[in-house]
């Protein structure tokens, strides 16, 4: 097979993969900007969806409420996932061993084992009070910070040890060492595992559903109640939102894809 054969192979392979993965995707946008009420079914042109998205009061709440659970979990899972990337970087090697192995099991487990198990340690065992958000927040949090912790320690790895030393020696004591040195050495895997955080706490749906007040709706939950009887307007107003979020998510890969070529080229 000569090389023009091979590379028109691979581009029709590589759009073939990009249409599989996004071409459902672009359907429902397409929909999102109809007044139907069903997939399948076009009508004319319309915000109507978009309208109710951002005006509806239960859609707005759960919206703002999915957010602020994103928020704090990622900030708790980032200080976790941090100090104990830390911790374990600075310990002997039995105890790395261990917590790579430990570290590795909330990774790869199922949401549903996690959620119930979370679910009897927290309010069974530790009598938490499912009616506030703790449970929630604890809960969610616990297969966040491994994440978290395989963003951070990499790039510990990649530190040169003689610049703390360094640091030391030039009067900063160890705290302000680990601020002025370590720290902006290890700043971008913060970030990642920080962005994987929000990420795994906005779109799940097991663990939230067995730990979270009754009156409180993330998007993962709100979406699965609103197919069971919810009015027609507020299940294709969810269309638009699946948009928004699309959409919001390639402006930001393209930005960061952007910045990081741009912090290269310097």
């Amino acid at each position: 097979m000569t090389k023009k054969k091979k590379a028109f192979l691979s581009n029709i392979i590589f759009w073939a993969v990009i249409i599989f993965l996004y071409f459902p995707v672009l359907i429902l946008a397409f929909y999102s900007f109809t007044d139907s009420s069903m997939l399948g079914q076009s009508r004319h042109f319309s915000v109507n969806n978009y309208i109710t998205l951002f005006t509806e009061p239960a859609l707005t709440s759960m919206m703002l409420s999915t957010l602020i659970l994103a928020f704090v979990v990622s900030v708790l899972s980032t200080i976790l996932g941090t100090v104990g990337a830390v911790s374990v970087y600075y310990s002997n090697d039995k105890i790395k061993h261990f917590v790579e192995f430990t570290n590795q099991i909330p990774v790869v487990n199922a949401d549903v084992v996690t959620g119930f198990s979370v679910c009897i340690l927290l309010i069974v065992f530790c009598k938490m009070d499912k009616a506030t958000c703790i449970p929630l927040v604890l809960a969610l949090s616990t297969p966040c910070t491994p994440f978290v912790h395989l963003s951070v320690y990499p790039r510990l790895l990649q530190i040169d040890d003689s610049l703390f030393e360094a640091a030391l020696d030039l009067g900063c004591n160890k705290r302000q060492a680990f601020f002025k040195v370590v720290i902006p050495q290890i700043f971008g895997g913060i970030v990642n595992g920080f962005l994987t955080a929000v990420t795994l706490s906005l779109d799940d749906y097991f663990i939230t559903t067995y730990t979270k007040p009754a009156s409180f709706d993330t998007i993962s939950t709100y979406v699965v109640n609103a197919t069971r009887g919810a009015q027609t307007e507020i299940k294709t107003a969810l269309w638009a939102l699946s948009t928004v979020i699309f959409l919001f998510v390639v402006a930001f890969v393209i930005f960061t894809n952007l910045g990081g070529r741009n912090d290269f080229m310097e």
